[in-house]
């Protein structure tokens, strides 16, 4: 099981449940939508907070800004969110669940590019690429038999060849899923050798939650891309990194240059480097 950030806190039930109330249906419809247009502003404001954390940490590594794209994780939320970003010029989301990704691509515009982040069993892979067409990249490849499985089904379908990352467990810890680093340049190279229908473009990898491990977690993964350039003789441009939760990414830019930057569209959980938290945090950053 992945997991990639807290789960969201409840919210309070707006409905006219019946029984003793006398609020008018109107009025709850007006306070459902005045909180939802609340909720897409605090989206679009996440996402603005998130690009400038980014610019900084770009200025700090010394990367360019083209070599970092951010891609805006949007699980558990609404199509009316989504599209509020997208609107704001943004075209980068990722999602974690092959049901929702499926329900909500066909209802927001074809530029879009989708990330799934998410664990993906066989028998999912077929409704995930037929479903979204304009799916960009499957960045939790952590096996043979799930990239044979991805492999089979573009060729299948007739798509063009899909990107693909292979996750790798640099924390090892049991509860996350991703290869051993020792085997990380095997499963890369029987990807990128072995299944002529994906397209391998680099590694994934999910620290220690409370950030104490982050900075060797890092520099694992770092350590697995020149390894994989040197095994397939490319360079560390073509193997991007994708690493990190949203209170470290900027440790993560530090770390990496070629990077795919993970925004959650809701508050920073803690500040940078902090184990404390402070507002609901839904998502996560990675770079």
């Amino acid at each position: 099981m992945r997991m990639w950030a807290d789960e969201p806190r409840p919210m309070k039930n707006l409905e006219n449940r019946g029984g003793g109330s006398d609020t008018p249906t109107s009025e709850v419809a007006e306070t459902s939508s005045m909180a939802a247009s609340a909720m897409d502003g605090v989206a679009a404001a996440a996402l603005r907070s998130v690009l400038h954390r980014v610019h900084q940490a770009v200025e700090r590594s010394g990367c360019g800004p083209h070599q970092v794209r951010v891609v805006a994780v949007s699980k558990t939320k609404p199509v009316s969110l989504i599209r509020e970003v997208y609107d704001s010029g943004h075209r980068c989301f990722g999602e974690n669940y092959v049901q929702e990704i499926i329900e909500k691509a066909p209802q927001l515009p074809e530029d879009i590019e989708w990330h799934f982040i998410g664990n993906l069993q066989s028998n999912k892979v077929k409704p995930l690429l037929t479903g979204v067409p304009n799916l960009a990249v499957v960045e939790t490849v952590d096996d043979e038999k799930i990239a044979n499985r991805l492999d089979r089904m573009v060729a299948t379908i007739g798509r063009k060849p899909l990107k693909v990352m292979v996750q790798v467990n640099t924390s090892g810890e049991e509860s996350k899923s991703g290869v051993d680093p020792a085997g990380c340049v095997e499963l890369v190279k029987h990807v990128a050798l072995g299944c002529p229908n994906l397209e391998f473009c680099g590694l994934m990898t999910i620290g220690m939650p409370d950030y104490t491990s982050t900075p060797e977690n890092f520099k694992t993964l770092a350590n697995c891309r020149s390894e994989v350039c040197k095994s397939l003789g490319i360079g560390e441009e073509q193997c991007e990194l994708s690493m990190g939760m949203s209170g470290d990414f900027e440790l993560a830019l530090c770390r990496s240059k070629w990077a795919v930057t993970m925004c959650g569209l809701d508050p920073p959980y803690s500040e940078p480097g902090s184990t404390q938290s402070s507002s609901p945090q839904l998502f996560y950053c990675a770079a």
